[in-house]
């Protein structure tokens, strides 16, 4: 049992367990004291990224062969879940790790893997995907930016935003059109080494709502010559096949953000209301309370039971996309409701963004859009009416 005395989860073993430990330690050392200002400068530090690869937290699903542990999904996940357990809910390692990698193991050359997945669990890459357009998010058919081809090289030229890891980001996943006429035959995917090109921008990190340690960007490329090979896959077209078949793991993974925040949000509104008073008794003592827990750790348990279910399927390669869809969409809408509660049980505290759960209140709602946006995923779900 967890210490808001949720389910422990039956995928775990003793190997996940000391890696959980590992990765509680190195959250509440080397983030948790300079969050704040993480929080204030828009973005983490780089060391930090560095730090986490030192210390066996980036690529844990790499294979040995390319310096990586060897590890499965479910090394990222406890990753993922300790570091929302923690509070450091802005890291974008898990998008680093569970999303972006999995695209070079899956679908690189050999000498791709090479050259690209060191550095990716060094942390001397900084990763991240370039989806969303500011005229197509959800709708990935609806891409602009082009690549197009010119001898040994493809020219890049497109513009993106909300992008995750964007001010730090060195190595860029970018969804392009080869093939305009093509619609979603004519998408495929290029690894960006940003260091190495020219006519590429960072525009300004994204002022948002929450995830204010996260840096969000926009990304412009103008005529960015890349070389052929920095296509992904063996030939051009192939990119919304990979994105559809990796996009259930990044909806997974967004469920597991939620479901680590869901049970913070228990433990630190359980510690405030058993120590906070009010007419004379705490506030844990009043049945109003004791009511609005008992149905939110209902709730939560059932959360833990489904996505600890949901892991276990991916694990064995059986989770399909509208169990997944499932999954990100009811997870990320119950985290707002029980983080509204947990809020509002903390009373006029619970409103000062010196109190936990008034982050994590901000924090947990763009969860709702990005992934694909909860309407979308019960379009997914309905499908298989």
């Amino acid at each position: 049992m967890t210490g808001a005395g949720l389910p422990s989860s039956p995928w775990m073993d003793e190997e996940l367990d000391m890696l959980a430990d590992m990765s509680k330690r190195f959250f509440d050392e080397e983030c948790a004291p300079h969050y704040e200002r993480f929080e204030e400068q828009g973005t983490f530090d780089r060391a930090v990224w560095e730090k986490a690869g030192a210390a066996g937290l980036l690529g844990a699903e790499v294979p040995e062969a390319y310096g990586g542990p060897g590890g499965s999904f479910a090394h990222d996940a406890v990753i993922t879940y300790q570091a929302n357990l923690a509070g450091i809910d802005g890291w974008g390692g898990p998008l680093h790790n569970a999303i972006v990698i999995p695209y070079i193991i899956r679908y690189a050359s050999e000498d791709q893997k090479m050259r690209w997945l060191p550095k990716l669990v060094s942390g001397a890459y900084i990763s991240a995907i370039a989806m969303t357009e500011p005229g197509a998010g959800s709708d990935l058919q609806g891409v602009k930016t082009s690549a197009t081809r010119d001898g040994n090289h493809y020219m890049i030229n497109g513009q993106k935003t909300f992008i995750t890891n964007g001010q730090l980001a060195n190595f860029i996943v970018v969804v392009a059109k080869t093939d305009p006429a093509q619609g979603a035959k004519g998408i495929s995917l290029f690894a960006i080494e940003t260091d190495q090109v020219e006519g590429f921008r960072r525009g300004r990190n994204l002022d948002k709502i929450g995830m204010k340690s996260n840096d969000t960007s926009e990304l412009f490329f103008d005529d960015v010559r890349v070389p052929a090979d920095a296509l992904i896959g063996p030939e051009e077209g192939q990119g919304f096949y990979q994105l559809m078949e990796q996009l259930p793991q990044e909806r997974l993974l967004i469920a597991i953000y939620a479901m680590g925040r869901i049970e913070r949000a228990l433990d630190v509104t359980l510690d405030y209301v058993k120590e906070r008073k009010a007419f004379g008794q705490r506030i844990i003592d009043f049945q109003n309370s004791q009511f609005e827990l008992a149905e939110c750790k209902t709730e939560a348990t059932i959360a833990k039971v489904f996505v600890d279910h949901c892991i276990a399927s991916h694990l064995t390669g059986d989770l399909d996309t509208a169990t997944a869809s499932m999954a990100k969409y009811w997870l990320t809408d119950l985290q707002c409701k029980i983080i509204d509660r947990c809020l509002q049980l903390h009373g006029g505290y619970g409103f000062m963004n010196e109190y936990p759960i008034a982050r994590m209140y901000r924090d947990s709602r763009v969860e709702r859009i990005y992934g694909g946006s909860n309407e979308i995923m019960k379009v997914l779900i309905s499908r298989t009416l």
